[in-house]
């Protein structure tokens, strides 16, 4: 008997209660595959705002307690210049095509000579700058080499001192040993950080002017390093503290992923909301299944209490409904496939914007594919689609011959 055969046609004389359970399937798949893609993209771009739009990178790597004890004790914690070097030559030699830029944080006010305001700086060379910022090609809030005192500003603290490019400010800060140190500064350039938090916040110091105000002459309170490749970070974050350990340095190596929190918390918040869309669609997919099997086992008592009469097995009845099952799965999913690829099309032409979570800016709405969680939803499906058609396969097949073809 060719199982594959029957069961078409059997799903084909059940034509509505077959097509309403495919549709189920599909509508479901569908809506995973699409919430999948569209977190797909929008990991891909938190990724890339927090390696190359904070200027993260892939790693980060500090005097272990640097974090703790760092801000009251600051001149312990610094790297020296030849620490500094001494870590570029194992990077070289362990990670080679790794780039390292040492970088400085101070913060103080910023003042345009009527009114002062908080601001929070990140002291980079602008060279290292250009480097960090990756495929970000736009000069959009990148320093100059040939300006030593041009800053660069978030355009909402720009604005709160109503600063434009090209306009001169005074810093005041804090140096590493606790005195008051002032120095005057021009605008190059004013940018939005992405971040509402920063905006109004944010600043970029060249880094031999960070060094001279915090008089940190040749410091650095932490050395970014990004890679040439994202995937090899956890194993070069191993390999670079195991060779600064075997050199006597005592270094702490952190990764983007543990750097960035917003990227943490964002990830966190779509992964659950993805747990709980999946968790959905498997039981509407399992009690679709389970619904039409059982119906389809009732009206063909009879029918199934023939085919047992003329010779067919327990295990073929088992199959035969098993197979029903999996042709309704395999349907559902293909259809939901094309659902989902002329939704997607149809979301990424419409030109959608939003304006994210936290962000200062209007973004578009795209959805792409996660062919990894396609395959696992699929799978998934499958595997609940077999278990769910067991159970009412396995009561049709136990039923007594007589009782069966005896049924009205």
């Amino acid at each position: 008997m060719n199982t594959l055969k029957l069961g078409l046609r059997n799903l084909r004389r059940n034509f509505r209660r077959s097509l309403t359970t495919a549709l189920s399937i599909a509508f479901g798949f569908a809506a995973v595959a699409l919430f999948s893609g569209y977190t797909k993209l929008i990991y891909l771009g938190l990724t890339e705002q927090a390696v190359h739009g904070e200027l993260i990178g892939h790693l980060t790597l500090s005097k272990k307690g640097m974090k703790q004890e760092g801000r009251l004790h600051p001149e312990r914690y610094l790297l020296r210049a030849e620490e500094i070097t001494r870590i570029k030559e194992i990077i070289q030699r362990e990670l080679p095509g790794a780039q390292v830029a040492p970088r400085l944080n101070l913060s103080g006010l910023a003042s345009n000579g009527r009114i002062s305001t908080i601001f929070l700086a990140d002291g980079v060379a602008p060279d290292d700058m250009r480097v960090l910022r990756g495929p970000r090609h736009s000069d959009i809030g990148a320093l100059s080499p040939t300006a030593p005192q041009g800053v660069t500003m978030a355009r909402g603290l720009a604005a709160l001192l109503g600063l434009k490019d090209g306009d001169d400010l005074s810093l005041l800060v804090s140096t590493v040993h606790g005195q008051a140190n002032a120095a005057d500064a021009s605008i190059v350039n004013t940018y939005t950080t992405g971040n509402a938090g920063l905006e109004d916040k944010a600043v970029f110091l060249p880094l031999a002017l960070a060094q001279s105000l915090y008089d940190a002459t040749d410091r650095a309170d932490r050395l970014t390093i990004l890679l040439p490749d994202i995937a090899a970070t956890d194993a070069a974050r191993k390999q670079l503290v195991a060779a600064a350990t075997a050199s006597g340095l005592d270094v702490e190596v952190e990764t983007w992923q543990e750097l960035s929190a917003f990227y943490r918390q964002v990830k966190g918040m779509f992964d659950m909301i993805f747990t709980f869309i999946l968790a959905i669609v498997l039981a509407i997919v399992v009690m679709s299944v389970t619904n039409a099997m059982s119906m389809s086992v009732v009206e063909r008592t009879r029918e199934i209490g023939t085919l047992r009469a003329i010779g067919l097995r327990r295990l073929g009845v088992v199959r035969l409904f098993v197979t029903e099952a999996m042709l309704l799965v395999g349907i559902g999913c293909l259809s939901g496939l094309a659902l989902t690829l002329l939704v997607r099309a149809g979301v990424n032409a419409a030109d959608i914007t939003y304006v994210p979570p936290n962000g200062t800016g209007r973004i578009p709405l795209l959805v792409g594919i996660d062919a990894g969680k396609m395959i696992f939803t699929f799978v998934l499906l499958a595997v609940l689609g077999l278990v769910a058609s067991l159970f009412p396969a396995r009561r049709a097949a136990r039923q007594a011959i007589t009782v069966s073809l005896a049924h009205v």
